[in-house]
């Protein structure tokens, strides 16, 4: 046994980043996954010869990858290609049925703020401009408050927080508003509904609803109007460069392996054994998957205790997606786009109450062709559609009939909106929460952990240290939380854990 060798189960961008900062430490490194690609959830899909990107879209935080980088002697300008978003998203609203509306309501927000403002105040009227700048700083202050004491920081619970932030700090904690639903605080904010729920929308960025979250998840809009980019070649080019970069430190790969266990030895984690019975001892075993798989047992006995169970009425957002090649008109797409449905309340009591897919859903749309300006050429282009939906794939998977509803929904609030999309079933993946059940065992779908709703889910996501010695815990569903940067933290904080582990004992 070589006792230094760690191993990470999963390819997702937790474990990639784990593996990395490892082996620049000199660790040997070996990695397993059971799909045939790295990324995990950021996934691509083949449509047409052509690759969609068929996971996270949003490439925000810049500085944790910088960082990364610099850590192990590259710059993050060498390997990935990104161009700066100055439009981060274009929001529409389906007219009401009877409205006399000619054309489409849409407002665009910028990387520049004073942008944003001209263009709140032409949408809304100049009272919600000036609560916009309220809510920008407010946004920024949580933010503040929270990236080096809880972001940064292995998993804090509310005292050791109280003591990060000290006696200075106390009062910006005392703002970030835990107590408070995200809904309720926009309404100190925000006269109009629409921007209620545009600003809303940024609670299921955690896989949540905005009348359920706390209002500390407003800062999510500080990020992305700190920076959103475009990777060149898609978000999936990110993990194939962690995975090269991985390789050229020596670091193993074995994909299209599944694990059966984790075992353990002299009580505490000590290998993994695979699906066809080969067993493969480690010094530590980093867990890069959803922690409820841990709980349920599909990583044996041994590993079961490792992670509290996440209960299924906790659980985040699934969703329903449709990749597709298809010509789009009557609708000035750009890179990121929002139409949103009539009433925001009926459609996360539809899911998290209800525990089916939206009558009304808000629908999400990335033109992976496009950036800044409408730049079609008439021709097909690739598209990411995307609804919230309910994390039942493993409790009640929803029928052909339901999807094929959803869809009809779907694209009948498109055309109201003026977007017409050219669909070819042939040129079109749909991806289902049973789907993702398949793919992600355990969560019934569930792409971001457990929900945060209330204050105290912020506090009971697992952190890297598990319940069991030797097993470290990184992704998504592991404190600080889920994303791509978040899961990227996570993947430090389990490598800086083993590192400190070893150089103290």
């Amino acid at each position: 046994m070589t006792t230094e060798r760690v191993i990470v189960v999963g390819a997702g961008i937790g474990g990639l980043v784990a593996a990395l900062e490892l082996a620049a430490a000199g660790v040997e490194v070996l990695v397993i996954e059971q799909a045939t690609a790295v990324g995990g959830k950021m996934r691509e899909v083949q449509i047409a010869g052509q690759a969609l990107d068929a996971g996270p879209t949003v490439f925000t935080m810049r500085w944790v990858f910088e960082e990364l980088f610099d850590r192990i002697g590259e710059r993050l300008e060498d390997h990935l290609t990104l161009h700066p978003a100055q439009t981060l998203a274009r929001h529409a609203w389906d007219p009401p049925s009877g409205s006399a509306a000619s054309a489409p309501q849409w407002l665009d927000l910028f990387a520049d703020i004073e942008r944003s403002v001209d263009a709140i105040g032409a949408f809304a009227g100049a009272a919600e401009a000036r609560r916009y700048r309220n809510f920008c700083a407010r946004a920024q202050g949580i933010y503040q408050t929270l990236e080096q004491p809880f972001l940064r920081s292995t998993r804090p619970n509310p005292v050791s927080l109280a003591g990060r932030v000290g006696l200075r700090g106390l009062p910006g904690l005392a703002r970030i508003s835990p107590f408070t639903t995200m809904w309720g605080a926009l309404g100190q904010h925000f006269r109009d509904p629409r921007l209620r729920q545009l600003f809303g929308r940024y609670a299921t960025y955690c896989g949540s609803s905005p009348f359920a979250a706390t209002a500390t998840l407003m800062l999510v809009a500080h990020v992305e109007r700190e920076g959103v980019w475009r990777v060149e070649g898609g978000m999936h080019r990110i993990a194939t460069t962690l995975a090269t970069l991985c390789s050229a430190r020596g670091v193993q790969f074995r994909l299209g392996t599944a694990v059966r266990e984790i075992t353990k030895r002299g009580g505490q984690a000590g290998g993994v054994r695979l699906d066809h019975g080969e067993l493969i001892e480690a010094a530590a075993v980093v867990f890069n998957g959803d922690v409820a798989a841990l709980a349920n047992g599909l990583l044996g006995a041994a590993a079961k205790r490792a992670a509290p169970p996440v209960p299924v009425a906790q659980r985040s957002l699934s969703a329903l997606t449709w990749n597709l090649v298809a010509p789009t008109g009557g609708f000035p797409l750009l890179h990121h786009n929002v139409f949103f449905s009539h009433d925001y309340a009926a459609e996360f009591k539809d899911i998290f109450t209800h525990g089916h897919l939206p009558t009304d859903p808000t629908v999400y749309i990335c033109a992976q062709d496009r950036a800044d300006a409408d730049t079609a050429d008439n021709g097909a282009e690739r598209l990411l559609c995307l609804v919230n939906a309910p994390p039942i794939g493993d409790t009640r998977p929803l029928s052909p009939e339901e999807i094929a509803s959803c869809e009809q929904r779907t694209f009948r609030m498109l055309a109201r909106c003026g977007l017409q999309v050219g669909r070819n079933p042939a040129a079109c993946v749909t991806t289902t929460p049973n789907d993702f059940e398949r793919l992600f065992p355990a969560t019934g779908g569930a792409l971001y952990g457990q929900a945060a709703h209330g204050w105290r889910a912020s506090f009971t996501r697992p952190g890297s240290l598990s319940r069991i010695p030797g097993l470290l815990l990184a992704g998504g569903s592991t404190h600080p939380g889920p994303g791509v940067p978040m899961a990227a933290l996570s993947g430090s904080l389990a490598a800086q854990a083993f590192l400190a582990q070893r150089s103290s004992g």
